[in-house]
């Protein structure tokens, strides 16, 4: 998909915003400077607020929200959002707004050279070390730099990933990838960097941060790099979803091996009737078109009401292990 047409879906993740949540969430614009453990990262926060709902504007696009609206006193659980390849921190923004209404504080950015804007290191092994590298610097500006750092709870961390991001979850949880088994997406799309370089056995050594911080994760159609024994250091609880009709190297048979790859059984949720991308906010109808593969919707699939469900059972399982 180009970069235009992936614009335009973030830009129709924040329309999404003003249709579905009547309670307002605290919104605010977030940009990681560059420093010695990497490049610059932006992406935004969200958070419990008492103001009424209004319109605000992020660029030209209006949301439902509170602009920079107080952060009520107390400590808040923090939960940081991995966004899948080629995304967006916008793009599990209902479920953010969901979270900060039930009384967290939800941090998302984008993953650099595999978002939306830059694709840059999309196909590459290396970004599978730098994406949890980024999480844990996200979770350090939160409970560390932000402004209202002390009204997080740094010791009620959890994580929420969708795809490469559920992969970036389940390493900083502990787990161990091994590429040499292959992956999945390489069947679709041998032509990928990081899929040439696996069948020519061209894998770099590369070290995997882990985040002892984190207490939780929920886990959404993760991309499977864990073979064999390789989730055996996954400790904390976790909440595992599976689409029913899969999709972008993603199937229901491999999130069914990260299930039995984890040494506690999870809190496995089957998605039935969706497909990958339904994990993603709802398209407005005017974008449906354009953006298919994102927001197509099988028949008798209705995305709304799923993520209904979804963000229900994600506050519900944070609430209990945060």
């Amino acid at each position: 998909m180009s970069a235009h047409l992936l614009g335009r879906f973030c830009l129709s993740a924040f329309l999404g915003l003003a249709a579905a949540h009547t309670q307002a969430a605290g919104f605010q614009r977030l940009t990681l400077p560059m420093d010695q453990n990497g490049p610059g990262l932006s992406g935004a926060i969200w958070y419990p607020c008492a103001a009424p709902a209004a319109e605000i504007k992020v660029g030209r696009t209006p949301i439902s929200g509170v602009l920079n609206c107080p952060v009520p006193e107390g400590r808040h659980p923090l939960v940081v959002m991995s966004h899948g390849s080629s995304g967006s921190f916008l793009g599990h923004h209902d479920t953010a707004a969901a979270l900060a209404n039930a009384g967290f504080v939800v941090a998302a950015v984008n993953h650099v050279g595999d978002n939306w804007e830059d694709r840059s290191r999309q196909g590459y092994l290396s970004i599978f070390s730098t994406r949890p590298r980024e999480m844990r610097r996200l979770i350090d500006y939160m409970t560390t730099a932000w402004p209202q750092k002390a009204k997080v709870d740094a010791g009620k961390i959890g994580i929420y990933g969708f795809s490469r991001g559920g992969y970036t979850a389940l390493v900083l949880a502990g787990g161990v990838p091994d590429f040499r088994a292959g992956l999945a997406v390489c069947q679709t799309t041998p032509s990928l960097p990081m899929c040439r370089d696996i069948a020519a056995g061209k894998i770099p050594q590369q070290s995997y941060v882990h985040d002892d911080r984190i207490k939780a994760a929920v886990i959404a159609d993760p991309l499977n790099a864990f073979p064999g024994d390789a989730l055996n250091a996954v400790k904390i609880p976790v909440q595992l979803w599976a689409s029913e009709r899969g999709g972008d190297g993603v199937s229901p048979a491999s999130v069914e091996a990260v299930r039995q790859g984890l040494p506690a059984a999870p809190d496995f949720q089957m998605a039935t009737g969706a497909g990958h991308f339904d994990f993603l906010a709802r398209c407005p109808a005017e974008q449906a078109e354009t953006l298919s593969v994102y927001c197509r919707e099988a028949a008798g699939f209705d995305r709304q009401q799923f993520h209904q469900d979804l963000n229900a059972k994600v506050v519900e399982f944070f609430k209990n292990h945060l």
